[in-house]
C-alpha cells in the first residue's frame, strides 16, 4: 500500500513538472523574415567575431530551413532546392569555423538540433526530385550538430 501511495505522488509530481517546466523550443522564433531582415541576419554573421559567428550561423541555418519548409509546402520545388544549397554552404561556414566559436555553443546545440528536427519533418513533403537534396542537407546538419556538441563538451 506504502508502495502504490509512493508511486502515485511521483506521478503527480511528474505531471506537475512537464505541466509547468517550460518547453526547451519556447525561445525558438519559428517566424519567416522578409528578404532584408534575412539579409541584414546574412551580413551581421559574416561580419561577426569569430566567437560568435557558429551561433548566429546556426539562427541563419535554422531559418533558412524554416524558410525552405515553407517553400515545399507551397509547392515551389525549385526555391526550397536553392534555399536548401544555401543550408549546405552556411553549415560548412559552421563546420570550417566551428575550432575559433566558443560563445553560445550550447544554445547553438540546441538550435541546430530542433533544426535537424524540423527538416526531418518536412522530408515527406520534398518532391522525388529534391528528396535527395534534402537528405544530403539533413546528414550535413546531423553532421555539424555533432561537431557542436563534441565542442560543447570540449569547452
Amino acid at each position: 500500500m506504502k508502495s502504490i501511495a509512493r508511486f502515485s505522488a511521483l506521478l503527480v509530481i511528474s505531471a506537475l513538472f512537464l505541466l509547468l517546466a517550460p518547453p526547451v523550443h519556447a525561445a525558438i522564433d519559428e517566424t519567416l523574415p522578409d528578404a532584408q531582415t534575412l539579409g541584414q541576419l546574412e551580413l551581421r554573421a559574416e561580419q561577426a567575431n569569430p566567437r560568435d559567428q557558429c551561433y548566429l550561423y546556426t539562427q541563419l541555418v535554422h531559418t533558412m530551413t524554416e524558410l525552405a519548409v515553407k517553400e515545399m509546402t507551397d509547392g515551389d520545388d525549385d526555391q526550397a532546392s536553392a534555399t536548401l544549397k544555401q543550408i549546405n554552404r552556411y553549415a560548412h561556414l559552421i563546420q570550417v569555423n566551428l575550432e575559433q566559436n566558443t560563445k553560445r555553443l550550447k544554445n547553438a546545440e540546441m538550435l541546430m538540433h530542433h533544426t535537424t528536427l524540423r527538416l526531418a519533418q518536412a522530408l515527406h513533403l520534398a518532391s522525388e526530385d529534391d528528396r535527395t537534396t534534402v537528405q544530403a542537407t539533413l546528414k550535413q546538419l546531423d553532421l555539424v550538430q555533432d561537431q557542436i556538441l563534441n565542442q560543447v563538451f570540449n569547452h
